[in-house]
């Protein structure tokens, strides 16, 4: 029997009347009165269900299907029962040589999968369950062999193949129990299946980490590790399901404190479809097999105490499989939905227990005062938001099943296997294609989008987030002795020292800024260089939820545009024209566009001019593809290069810091995957630029750390060509917007800034550059006063600084340039992009077209 942490004798007469009072008035429960709450018994137990109860009931009333509770018609495909961790009371897991004797493979075969999802279509199910342990291939050789011998990378491979051929060959729905997935993993799956989930459990780390914890042992039930599962599934914009295993030596503290953790999660993202509460049940030959089971009386208050907790709009599943026909008394608690119920596979996790028959449950359900209807393993609302939710390429499958008013299946839709594919007409030209004249500027009538509080996450979970990373840092260290250093050998700099003059000002910025000038001097010479390029941002649709960014649009929106691959062509062709040796071609992560799109891309450019130098696709554009494609991030890169591609611009990096990143956007990648596309890409022979987003959530401490971590990559490949400076713009960032960034960098900021990238990346990165169109002329002026070497090109259609908000234009005359770099009192020189010699014709070219673009726009008739 489980018991309080702070208590063996339960909660006071008086901490329980309070709460319950609470609970009825419909006042926010802290996790101290859910703790009390959650040992409810008796008319106590009553009243506490009967006020979740009524909680559940407005819900349904605001979702528009007052009285109904819901069921996904399913079947359960166990794909592997091999498993990396080693849980306590699992009876699914087993070994390969059980598997061996018993005549099975390590996984089940394409054939077998679908043999049974066929099945299941026949009998009108629509969801494939598809459940497995975690990452077998890292604890069993046998299980790699497989994937070997099968031609799969790794286990979600093989996921994300199957998958492809349900839906192909039966028209049933994936729902993914993988385990414990990266941010990556969930962009490679999230094509192939509507929903995933994968259990919290728990977030009491000791039943993990102590020797004897149902969880020790176990590397993916760390409840950090899960926590951050949810997290990337959210920032993906994934329908998850969750949930708690309640009785496996939790204290109500702890169980208290889950159900807070996933609350946390579920406002920041809006993204857990449904929370499963499910009891512990011990089973034989298991090593919690003497655990006592958790009493109904401690389900049904969890129930009602994660609905008082999740709020109305929670979707609250608990199996009614695991408990003995008392299905009553979990619907008067407040769940709402009874989670998959097949009627042709078991339940291969809790074999034991049967599912009921769902004629059974519709009865008992009406007995209840509930209608039973038929959900997709997407639940209604996913459905309904549609987009970035639903995948487009999953969305005629969807569709088929879905009743479009509710949400809800449609219990007598045929359920046949339809087409996996990219979406028709990907490059078809849209929206306003003006780019330099109308966008935003006839496009937007305020400031901020209509669903602002809806796109980017819960805002005041970000002001708690961010307010961490805001705080300013003491600093002692000595600016006049690190001064010394930095003048004598920067590479000597200690993070102390450099963390002192990133807060330098005054006098001391002042001679900071005069030693990076000497460094750029001895490093690069006087030169200021500059190329001509054009900038092609060939879409601004994006759902990705990067919460300093005004240049994505939803597809719907009236400053959303998207370039045909001929517009594409040409504006390289115009580029070529008037002297660039380079296009720069970066766009929105439209969800239409197939992984192959960056190809045809760069193939549409080289085939228009071959002498074009193609610079395109950030490391987020690479993953995209990547994980559309199915190909590894070296196998995208490898094919995208031999289309045309060049180089990569080292963009979408803002702050290779997580505790920053996760602020500024809601999906884009992790710092470490932006750091293994770099990598990846210098190794195979694509250079990249390195850039930093700064002056928003950050501090000074985490530009040294991105700084380091940059020279760090460098010292290994070599691969970077120049580092730029990206002051935050914030007139229509979101984030700014929202009363959480600061209104951009200082200039004391920027001189700091500027100065230290030199004094850090010295001497691997000689390149270092400051943004005309982010601080003007006079601005970059400066920065070149301060150790900066190199203008950026002269960009001829610049969108998204100026959809941020810039002032200074989307073009530079190389005239322009040149005057900049007079008013620091040095000469501009022209380069390619990676700072060679750029030949004579094109600079004729430039030169007899300096000031005078073609008539770049409109280009649709």
């Amino acid at each position: 029997m489980m018991t309080s942490a702070t208590s063996g004798t339960g909660p006071t007469e008086n901490s329980m009347r309070r709460a319950l009072k609470r609970a009825r008035d419909g006042v926010a429960l802290d996790v101290t009165e859910a703790a009390v709450l959650l040992q409810a018994r008796g008319e106590d137990l009553a009243d506490l269900t009967a006020s979740a109860a009524r909680v559940r009931d407005a819900g349904l009333e605001a979702a528009g299907r007052p009285g109904v509770i819901t069921y996904s018609k399913s079947v359960f495909i166990p794909l592997t029962r091999l498993c990396r961790d080693k849980c306590h009371y699992c009876t699914f897991v087993t070994v390969p040589g059980k598997l061996r004797r018993a005549g099975h493979g390590m996984f089940m075969s394409p054939d077998e999968v679908l043999d049974i999802a066929r099945k299941g279509a026949a009998l009108g199910c629509k969801e494939a369950l598809i459940t497995l342990g975690d990452k077998p291939e890292d604890r069993w050789p046998e299980a790699r062999e497989w994937l070997d011998a099968h031609g799969y990378d790794d286990t979600i491979a093989y996921v994300r193949a199957v998958s492809i051929r349900i839906l192909e060959e039966t028209g049933l729905l994936p729902h993914l129990n993988p385990g414990v997935m990266t941010w990556t993993d969930f962009q490679r799956l999230k094509p192939v299946a509507p929903s995933m989930g994968m259990m919290l459990e728990t977030t009491a780390t000791r039943l993990w980490s102590e020797p004897g914890g149902p969880h020790h042992g176990s590397p993916d039930k760390e409840p950090a590790v899960r926590l951050r599962v949810l997290e990337d599934a959210g920032r993906s914009s994934v329908p998850f399901t969750s949930g708690l295993l309640i009785g496996i030596g939790e204290t109500y503290e702890e169980r208290a404190e889950s159900l807070f953790a996933l609350r946390k999660v579920s406002r920041a993202y809006h993204g857990i479809q449904e929370l499963i509460i499910q009891n512990f049940r011990a089973k034989p030959d298991t090593a919690m097999r003497g655990m006592p089971d958790a009493e109904l009386d401690e389900l049904v208050a969890t129930v009602a105490v994660a609905r008082h907790v999740m709020g109305p709009s929670a979707c609250l599943q608990a199996p009614p499989n695991l408990v003995d026909s008392e299905y009553e008394r979990l619907i008067g608690a407040g769940i709402d939905d009874w989670g998959g119920v097949s009627p042709l596979t078991i339940d291969h996790v809790n074999p034991e227990r049967p599912w009921p028959q769902i004629e059974e449950l519709t009865e008992r359900s009406r007995t209840a005062g509930f209608e039973l209807r038929e959900r997709l393993c997407v639940y209604p609302e996913f459905v309904r938001r549609g987009e970035p939710w639903l995948d487009p390429r999953l969305r005629p499958h969807v569709s088929a099943l879905a009743d479009p008013v509710t949400g809800l299946a449609l219990p007598d839709a045929p359920v046949e296997g339809r087409p996996w594919q990219e979406p028709d007409e990907a490059f078809a030209a849209s929206g306003r294609t003006d780019l330099h004249a109308s966008i935003d500027t006839e496009g937007r009538s305020a400031d901020r989008r209509a669903d602002f509080d809806e796109v980017y996450g819960d805002w005041e979970a970000l002001r708690e987030a961010a307010a961490p990373g805001m705080a300013p840092q003491r600093i002692d260290t000595d600016v006049r002795e690190a001064l010394r250093t930095a003048a004598d050998d920067p590479t000597r700099l200690t993070d102390a020292e450099a963390l002192a003059l990133l807060h330098a000002d005054g006098p001391a910025l002042d001679a900071l800024c005069g030693v990076a000038d000497d460094v750029r001097r001895s490093a690069v010479g006087d030169d200021v260089t500059y190329i001509v390029t054009r900038n092609i941002n060939f879409t601004n649709v994006c759902y990705t939820g990067c919460r300093f960014c005004a240049f994505a649009q939803r597809r719907t929106d009236a400053d959303a545009y998207t370039l045909s691959l001929e517009q594409v062509a040409d504006r390289a062709r115009q580029a070529w024209d008037v002297g660039a040796v380079e296009v720069c071609m970066q766009g929105g992560i439209h969800p239409d566009l197939p992984g192959t799109a960056y190809f045809d891309i760069a193939k549409a450019v080289k085939e228009r001019v071959p002498g074009m130098h193609v610079h395109a696709f950030s490391p987020m554009e690479v993953v995209n593809g990547a994980t559309r494609t199915g190909m590894s991030i070296r196998e995208w890169l490898s094919a995208a290069k031999e289309a045309g591609l060049d180089s990569v611009p080292g963009t979408a990096a803002e702050i290779l810091d997580d505790e920053v990143r996760w602020v500024l956007t809601k999906g884009k990648l992790p710092a470490a995957t932006w750091i293994e596309v770099i990598r990846t890409a210098h190794e195979l022979g694509i250079r990249s630029s390195s850039t930093m987003m700064y002056g928003h959530v950050d501090q000074p401490r985490h530009w040294l750390g991105h700084l380091r971590t940059l020279a760090g990559i460098q010292r290994e490949t070599g691969g970077f060509t120049e580092f730029v400076t990206l002051p935050f713009i914030h007139t229509n960032a979101p984030v700014y917007l929202a009363g959480i960034a600061r209104p951009g960098p200082t200039v004391r900021d920027n001189r700091a800034v500027t100065a230290m990238a030199r004094l850090l990346l010295h001497p691997w990165i000689p390149n270092i550059q400051t943004s005309w169109v982010k601080l003007g002329a006079e601005g970059a002026a400066e920065m070149l006063r301060s150790g900066a070497n190199d203008l950026g090109g002269t960009l001829m259609e610049e969108t998204i600084s100026r959809m941020a908000g810039s002032s200074y234009g989307s073009y530079k005359s190389i005239r322009d340039l040149v005057a900049v770099a007079e008013a620091a009192g040095r000469p501009a020189k022209p380069r390619t992009t990676l700072y060679g010699e750029v030949p004579e014709e094109r600079r004729r070219a430039a030169e007899a077209s300096d000031g005078h673009l073609p008539d770049l726009l409109p280009v649709l008739d």
